[in-house]
């Protein structure tokens, strides 16, 4: 139902799997059957996980048993006994303007050498924080998807949803350096091996990235340099529906938590800049 219906992506499908699965074999196999009683030695079981991942988990759960009382299998619901935590959403981390300084500064440096690698990691860098592309989308990416001039590419994202994706010059100059570089028998515009890049080994190589432009490490990953991507865009005035649409985002209220992270950043700025700070801090 989740891949028919809902056109959920591979991930998705994998983490209820994992999710169902796990419930399953808390209950020894009798997950259909469960009583209340039954989920709530599951809900105990998660007692240790995080927030987020309990609710994850019962959000699987509950999905679950709707969809057998949907199909008749059930005459009743359960779930009403698995936990429900609190949803307080943490910020998405971002990089500061700075940062990104750093790291192209350094991408350019790298890019100087004339080295194959430093071609293919300034064209998943430029693709990254100048297209807002998710690392799987990014990694997958079809040789012939990126044409010559083209300003924009058509991209299928999670749930099988299309979007334009564009791409900008510096984008359209570091993947026309980097082409020069692929192999000709491979359908991929980062190959390895027999397949594409991994989403592990991209995680890997910004991180290396981060590390040589002096930025922590830590504070970066592919999926960080989206959020900068997003935040920057929003700083700069772009307003939510064009942020949705360039992110692929299905419900806006997902793209909304951007907006709170510009109001923390002017926050922050009131609360450094103001002059009557000035003022009680002289006082103080």
């Amino acid at each position: 139902m989740l891949a028919a219906d809902a056109g959920a992506a591979r991930n998705t499908l994998s983490a209820y799997e994992a999710d169902l699965r796990g419930a399953s074999s808390v209950l020894e196999g009798k997950l259909a059957t469960a009583q209340r009683a039954d989920l709530e030695k599951v809900g105990a079981e998660w007692r240790a996980l995080a927030r987020s991942t309990v609710a994850r988990k019962s959000a699987a759960l509950r999905r679950f048993f709707g969809f057998l009382a949907d199909e008749g299998l059930r005459e009743d619901d359960p779930s009403a006994a698995l936990p429900r935590p609190g949803s307080g959403r943490s910020l998405p981390k971002t990089l500061s303007h700075a940062d990104i300084g750093r790291i192209f500064e350094t991408l350019d440096r790298e890019v100087a050498t004339q080295k194959p690698l430093a071609f293919r990691m300034a064209a998943l860098v430029e693709l990254l924080y100048g297209s807002g592309m998710r690392a799987s989308e990014l990694v997958a990416l079809p040789k012939a998807s990126i044409r010559r001039g083209a300003p924009f590419l058509i991209l299928t994202g999670k749930g099988g949803r299309e979007r334009l994706v564009p791409i900008s010059d510096r984008a359209q100059d570091a993947v026309d350096r980097w082409r020069d570089h692929i192999p000709d028998d491979t359908r991929w515009l980062f190959p390895s091996r027999k397949s594409h890049l991994s989403r592990i080994r991209l995680y890997q190589l910004v991180k290396e990235l981060a590390a040589k432009a002096g930025v922590p490490p830590g504070r970066v990953s592919p999926h960080v340099l989206r959020h900068a991507f997003a935040t920057h865009l929003l700083e700069g005035g772009a307003d939510l529906r064009t942020l949705q649409t360039l992110l692929g985002h299905a419900d806006i209220a997902t793209t909304q938590i951007y907006t709170h992270v510009d109001s923390a950043r002017l926050v922050a700025l009131v609360n450094a800049r103001h002059p009557l700070v000035d003022a009680a801090n002289r006082e103080a």
